[in-house]
């Protein structure tokens, strides 16, 4: 039976609006432009400093971009509580009939919380968010880590995320990917991916479940 790995902003926790305005918050600090849900859907990638330099039209060092991190996660802070789950990732989650765990680019200690708080914490055999003052880096070291912890083999994982990184991420480990269509990424650029793209968290799962050939049933 496949692991499965969740992707947590963007893909468990409906917080585009949020990231968006967090990132209109931080681009205001240094005097750029505001992006729409669509922009952003379309731009976003990582490294995100290639992301804010884009927007801004200009290079932006270890210096700016750690400004920008500040405010960003300031305004994201501040209207975190308002954020709900997913549509339907309660079911989805419960869906799965092997193992899973999760896997964010959010702080750790922070992400620890919240997903306990929201009621997910006793569905994950393991939840891992990042251990630095500052990220915006790429995902695939991070996803090595959390398998090798785990002690699951990238050929035995699948992993469930709503981005570009998390295709590459589970490439360079050797593992299956379903990307969802709801969140961060322009559905248009997940399909050029060449992998399966669900645009609901259920039919991921059932994605996910063809891929490695898991049956799944949703409940």
């Amino acid at each position: 039976m496949a692991h499965l790995v969740w992707d947590w902003n963007g893909t468990l926790l409906d917080d585009l609006d949020l990231v968006v305005a967090a990132t209109n918050a931080s681009l205001a600090a240094v005097g750029g432009p505001a992006v729409t849900a669509e922009e952003h859907r379309r731009l976003f990638r990582r490294p995100i400093a290639d992301f804010y330099a884009q927007v801004l039209g200009q290079p932006v060092d270890e210096v700016v971009f750690a400004r920008l991190d500040v405010v960003f996660h300031e305004a994201y802070r501040a209207g975190l509580a308002d954020c709900a789950l997913a549509v339907q990732a309660l079911e989805a989650t419960g869906a799965w009939p092997g193992t899973q765990s999760l896997l964010s680019m959010w702080f750790h200690d922070e992400l620890v919380c919240e997903v306990a708080r929201r009621g997910l914490a006793d569905r994950l055999s393991r939840v891992d968010g990042l251990r630095a003052t500052i990220g915006g880096g790429f995902k695939a070291g991070h996803l090595a880590e959390h398998l090798t912890t785990l002690g699951v083999p990238g050929e035995a994982c699948v992993l469930i995320g709503d981005s570009v990184d998390d295709a590459d991420a589970a490439a360079v480990v050797g593992a299956a990917c379903v990307l969802y269509a709801g969140g961060f990424t322009d559905p248009q650029r997940l399909a050029a991916t060449g992998l399966p793209v669900a645009t609901t968290l259920i039919e991921a799962v059932a994605l996910a479940g063809a891929a490695t050939g898991a049956i799944v049933a949703p409940r």
